[in-house]
């Protein structure tokens, strides 16, 4: 029998898993959202049978098992850690910051027969599978240069909110980078020692009509990860795109190139022969998710491209856990 899922957040990612969750014979039972109103208006639409805006109401309740956890950045950890310490699965959106992650990798191995994972999607589009599987084989023979282009329009929303604050999690590199650094992971094996990265904030005032508040955010962001096994990922970000939006990871080796555009993969051997994306799957994705440990390597990642804004200098990549508060689990969540 499969989990009861609470799922928290409203947002538009909710209403793009929530149907599909129920599709598969999860039974969503519960919905929390930033509003009485806004988890009820959600509960209607999507018939889940409970809503509130208190967090504990989720946590507790007795038919949630799995609790998913979509909500802006500065919320994930208390939610996530909390879930944990009173014994329900987890999975999760990226935290906030550092010390946030720390701490939810301390929870994950308190209670190590829990599934703690994060919801890094990007590993389980059917393209990137394929990739993983063919990288492999040996399709690219030595994997030597990764480069990954994402453009599109503005990350902010209409009004003030997280999204406009580097410190909440904003921006296009902890929004979006942090999954692309974590994907390039995945789909080589390998991770970052060194970093060098330059973040801008173009668009630096929102609201309406141009308003008058400050956005912290970057909107465009350029970095290189020196992986180990002398493996290098060049990444560029930009959020002032008009038009169409571009997405493209591109994996070039000794005797071949694999490029997703989108949501296709296109191969290339030496003997330039094209190879057809044939999007297998695999028989236990779980396997395949992001780990809170993962989670914690990619916010360290972060932190390091923003220590080399700030001096211009390459950063080394050290993950450690930071000392947290033994009684991180019995702080009061806000209802």
């Amino acid at each position: 029998m499969l989990p009861g899922v609470g799922v928290f957040g409203t947002g538009q990612t909710v209403r793009a898993l929530v149907p599909l969750l129920q599709k598969e014979g999860f039974p969503v039972q519960a919905v929390w959202g930033r509003t009485q109103e806004e988890a009820e208006s959600l509960a209607s639409e999507l018939d889940i049978p409970f809503s509130t805006n208190k967090t504990d109401d989720v946590l507790l309740h007795p038919e949630v098992h799995l609790v998913c956890i979509l909500t802006p950045p500065p919320h994930t950890r208390q939610i996530a850690v909390k879930a944990l310490g009173i014994g329900k699965n987890v999975i999760s959106e990226q935290a906030a910051t550092l010390t946030d992650a720390c701490k939810m990798v301390t929870a994950a191995r308190y209670y190590p027969q829990l599934m703690s994972i994060m919801g890094n999607s990007l590993r389980f589009l059917p393209a990137f599978v394929q990739m993983k599987r063919l990288l492999g084989e040996g399709y690219c023979g030595n994997l030597q240069v990764c480069e990954a282009r994402v453009y599109g329009g503005s990350l902010l929303s209409q009004s003030y909110g997280w999204a406009w604050e580097e410190l909440m999690g904003g921006g296009g590199l902890h929004t979006v980078g942090s999954c692309i650094i974590d994907l390039l992971s995945h789909l080589t094996g390998r991770r970052a020692v060194r970093v060098h990265g330059m973040l801008r904030t173009f668009v630096r005032q929102g609201g309406p009509a141009g308003g008058i508040r400050s956005v912290t955010a970057d909107d465009y962001a350029c970095f290189q990860l020196l992986m180990n096994g002398g493996v290098v990922c060049s990444v560029t970000l930009n959020f002032n795109l008009p038009g169409t939006d571009v997405h493209e990871i591109m994996l070039v080796g000794s005797s071949g190139r694999l490029v997703a555009r989108g949501t296709e993969l296109y191969g290339q051997r030496a003997s330039m022969q094209a190879q057809e994306d044939r999007r297998s799957w695999v028989r236990h994705p779980v396997s395949m998710a992001a780990s809170f440990e993962d989670g914690l390597y990619v916010q360290t990642v972060v932190d390091a491209i923003k220590r080399s804004n700030r001096t211009g200098e390459w950063e080394s990549v050290e993950v450690k856990i930071q000392d947290v508060d033994s009684n991180h689990n019995h702080r009061t969540l806000p209802n």
